[in-house]
C-alpha cells in the first residue's frame, strides 16, 4: 500500500503565484514572511466566544438571514485532509411543524491563528447561510464581508503548505504563567 502524496493546498493557483511560496517552503523561510504579515494570534478561544464573533459578523452583514443554533470549534474537522470549517442546514418535523438547524463548526487549528484567518473562515461559512455553492455570487459575498477575503485564503493555504512540510505551528499560544 502506497501513501498518500500530501494536500497540494494551492491547486488551481497560477505557477507564478504558486512557485515563491514552494520555494519559500524549500528555504524554510515560509514561517518568517507569515509572521511578519501577521504577527498575532486572535483571542477568540472559546466555542462561546466564537458563537458571539459569528453572530457579531453576521448581524453586521446578513441580519436578515436565518439564526445559526450552533457555532463551535471542531477538533474532527482535519484541515490537513482540507476542512477548514463546515456549514450545515437541518430540517426536522416536529409536531406537525418543520424546524431549521444551522450549525457552523470551524476547524479546532483556528483557535491559534491570526484574527484575519479566523474572520475568513468565518465569513465563509456565514456566506453559505445565504449562498449554497461555491460561484461567482458565494465569492462576491465573501469580498462583500471581507474584501480581502482571496488574499486571506491564498496566505492561509499557503500556511498549510508550511504546516504540512514542517509540522511546526506558528500561531501556538504562550504557555500560561507557572505552568
Amino acid at each position: 500500500m502506497q501513501p498518500k502524496p500530501p494536500v497540494n493546498y494551492l491547486a488551481g493557483y497560477p505557477p507564478t503565484l504558486v512557485e515563491p511560496v514552494y520555494r519559500l517552503v524549500a528555504e524554510d523561510r515560509l514561517a518568517e514572511v507569515l509572521l511578519q504579515r501577521y504577527p498575532v494570534p486572535h483571542t477568540v478561544r472559546t466555542d462561546k466566544a466564537l458563537y458571539d464573533y459569528v453572530q457579531q459578523i453576521k448581524g453586521e452583514y446578513l441580519r436578515n438571514v436565518g439564526l445559526v443554533s450552533k457555532v463551535a470549534f471542531d477538533s474532527k474537522l482535519q484541515v490537513l485532509r482540507n476542512a477548514l470549517g463546515t456549514y450545515t442546514n437541518i430540517a426536522r418535523v416536529q409536531g406537525g411543524k418543520l424546524k431549521a438547524k444551522r450549525e457552523i463548526r470551524v476547524a479546532t487549528v483556528f483557535r491559534e491563528m491570526p484574527p484575519e484567518f479566523l474572520r475568513m473562515i468565518v465569513v465563509h461559512e456565514i456566506a453559505h447561510l445565504k449562498e449554497g455553492n461555491h460561484d461567482k455570487a458565494f465569492y462576491q459575498l465573501c469580498r462583500y464581508m471581507e474584501p480581502d477575503y482571496h488574499q486571506l485564503e491564498f496566505d492561509l493555504r499557503a500556511y498549510l503548505c508550511h504546516l504540512g512540510a514542517t509540522g511546526r505551528v506558528l500561531w501556538a499560544s504562550a504557555p500560561a504563567p507557572n505552568s
